[in-house]
């Protein structure tokens, strides 16, 4: 279940003014947040099922992204994994299982967080596939709904929390919730805009006698 909320995986950066709107804040930062690195906190929290108390799983790591349609997860507590996008296939390898997955990026990034974040060129793109509504602020953020759809999808809806500020407001949060009732929000800290990330960022070689699976 971990491993599906990680694979859609992704936020937001940049408002025009303190009072601007979400849908504003996320238009602004498409065009103006080329890149980005930080550290994130991911907690996901299955349903509670036969009565039974919901149970909730930590893991941390580092985030990048390179617009458009590059990014790179690496999760290094409590096992390590990795998900990278090229611009042409998105990998995801399992240090444990010692297994790499590869599917067409082009095929599986539309309407998942990733396309919030780094893969939409413009606000249009976006909403091909999403239907995206501004949300009440609440904790002090500016949130953003991103309803997929696709109906057909494993994600139900992603929302996206800003905190204003200028000339760029700060990532904080995005909140995934997935059609299996499985809860996963991502916290982001020490967020940088447009830093310079080489293009070796986003390469991935499957490490030698790893198996690849190509569904």
């Amino acid at each position: 279940m971990l491993k599906r909320s990680i694979a859609l995986i992704g936020t937001l950066f940049f408002a025009q003014q303190a009072s601007a709107g979400g849908m504003e804040s996320l238009d602004a930062f498409i065009h103006h947040a080329l890149s980005g690195r930080a550290q994130f906190t991911q907690i996901v929290t299955a349903p509670p099922r036969d009565g039974q108390v919901a149970r909730s799983k930590s893991s941390s790591g580092t985030f990048e992204f390179s617009r458009p349609g590059r990014f790179r997860f690496h999760y290094t507590q409590p096992f390590e994994q990795t998900i990278v996008a090229d611009g042409q296939t998105l990998w995801l390898f399992d240090m444990d299982l010692n297994q790499v997955t590869a599917r067409k990026q082009s095929a599986t990034l539309g309407s998942t967080p990733a396309a919030l974040i780094a893969s939409a060129p413009d606000l249009r793109a976006l909403q091909t596939d999403f239907v995206l509504e501004d949300a009440p602020d609440k904790d002090g953020l500016q949130w953003i709904t991103a309803t997929p759809k696709a109906r057909e999808g494993q994600l139900q809806s992603v929302k996206v929390g800003l905190r204003a500020r200028q000339p760029v407001p700060e990532l904080v949060a995005l909140e995934i919730l997935d059609s299996f009732g499985q809860r996963s929000v991502l916290t982001f800290s020490q967020v940088e805009i447009n830093p310079r990330l080489g293009a070796e960022t986003f390469v991935f070689k499957p490490p030698k006698g790893a198996a690849v699976v190509r569904p």
